[in-house]
C-alpha cells in the first residue's frame, strides 16, 4: 500500500505568526497532532507538532506569546505519495518523528503520521484473519 493511500487529506496549515497555542486550539478542534507550517518568505514548507507545543509548556514558555516561527521543524523529512508504507514508517523510525509532509514537488498533498500507518496495518491484519 502507498502513502497516498492511507496519508490525511485536510491539512491544518498556520503560518509562522500564529502563537503556540491558536496552533494547539486548531489541532486539538481537528483531533490531530501537526499543522503544516507554510512561511512566504522561506523556501519550503515546515511542521509543528504536539510535542513541539508540549517542549514548550514545559519549558514555562508563554504559549500567548511564543510564535510558531520559533518551534517549527524545517528539517522535515517529505514523504511522497508513492511512497510504501513500510517505506513512511521506516523513515519515521529513523528521524524519531511520528509525522511526515507529503508533497508533489512543492504541493503539499498531506500528512501521514504512526496512527494513520497503524490503522491500515491493523484494518489489513484484521481483514487477513478473519478470512
Amino acid at each position: 500500500m502507498q502513502v497516498r493511500d492511507a496519508m490525511s487529506t485536510e491539512v491544518l496549515m498556520v503560518g509562522p505568526e500564529h502563537t503556540l497555542r491558536q496552533a494547539a486550539q486548531m489541532m486539538a478542534e481537528r483531533r490531530i497532532g501537526s499543522a503544516v507550517v507554510v512561511d512566504p518568505d522561506s523556501a519550503g514548507v515546515g511542521i509543528i507538532t504536539e510535542r513541539d507545543v508540549l517542549y514548550a509548556i514545559g519549558a514555562g514558555l508563554d504559549c500567548d506569546a511564543e510564535r510558531t516561527a520559533g518551534h517549527i521543524t524545517w528539517e522535515v523529512v517529505y514523504a511522497g505519495p508513492d511512497w510504501t508504507l513500510e517505506d513512511a514508517a521506516f523513515a519515521m523510525a529513523r528521524g524519531g518523528f511520528r509525522h511526515l509532509v507529503v508533497m508533489d514537488g512543492s504541493e503539499v498533498l498531506g500528512v501521514i503520521s504512526v496512527r494513520d500507518i497503524m490503522r491500515v496495518w491493523a484494518t489489513n491484519r484484521a481483514g487477513a484473519t478473519a478470512v
